[in-house]
């Protein structure tokens, strides 16, 4: 059996919609949630943080508590705050994290950029936190009506976000694989010239009125 980061190249290749049409579950994250820069994407495990608003205490410990392969995803209420940048991507790196997604804002996001380092959030935002509250590292945490849990599996790119239960891997995977090669094949009966009407049989759900 692979490896997650095995199959991260797979993963990133299959992309989210193909991973969440193919899952069957209700997993996507709010559309809300964007790349801090083009090209980010990002596989790994969730370790969910819950910060106060206006204070990104809760990232520094959450750094502290994730190691390789593993990815911060953070409650930050969804304000506009610049709660991570440059200093604490350098940070995560070094401990071999794999990228961050947080409801509120990030900054330095050429310097993200130059980094490699994945960051999905709601808001671009230079404005200060301060550091009063340490927050909550490892519990549960709820992102715009979606439960995230440690050890969830996590797939980001240009098109959203998909998280999953980790003992639900290997049943996506697979299912992602099968819709991934039967696409394939609806692709090459569109390029010889058949319509996507009889390619996905759309045409026993209907006939429109023609127009006069």
């Amino acid at each position: 059996m692979t490896t997650l980061a095995e199959d991260t190249e797979e993963l990133l290749t299959l992309g989210t919609a193909t991973l969440y049409e193919a899952s069957g579950l209700d997993c996507f994250l709010d559309p809300a949630f964007r790349p801090a820069w083009d090209g980010a994407q990002m596989v790994g495990r969730a370790v969910p943080v819950s910060a106060q608003i206006g204070d990104n205490l809760a990232l520094h410990h959450g750094i502290e508590a994730a190691g390789p392969g593993d990815v911060l995803v953070v409650d930050a209420g969804g304000a506009p705050f610049g709660y991570w940048g440059e200093v604490m991507a350098v940070a995560a790196q070094a401990r071999g994290l794999t990228g961050l997604v947080i409801d509120g804002g990030v900054r330095d996001t050429q310097q993200l950029a130059s980094l490699g380092f994945p960051a999905f959030s709601t808001a671009i935002s230079i404005r200060g936190t301060v550091k009063s509250w340490p927050g909550t590292v490892g519990r549960p945490i709820t992102l715009r009506g979606r439960v995230v849990r440690r050890g969830d599996l996590v797939v980001a790119d240009r098109d959203g976000i998909v998280v999953f239960p980790a003992d639900e891997y290997g049943r996506v995977l697979a299912a992602s694989r099968a819709r991934a090669e039967k696409e394939a094949a609806y692709l090459d009966r569109l390029r010889s010239g058949e319509t996507t009407l009889d390619v996905y049989d759309f045409r026993q759900l209907g006939v429109p009125d023609e127009a006069r």
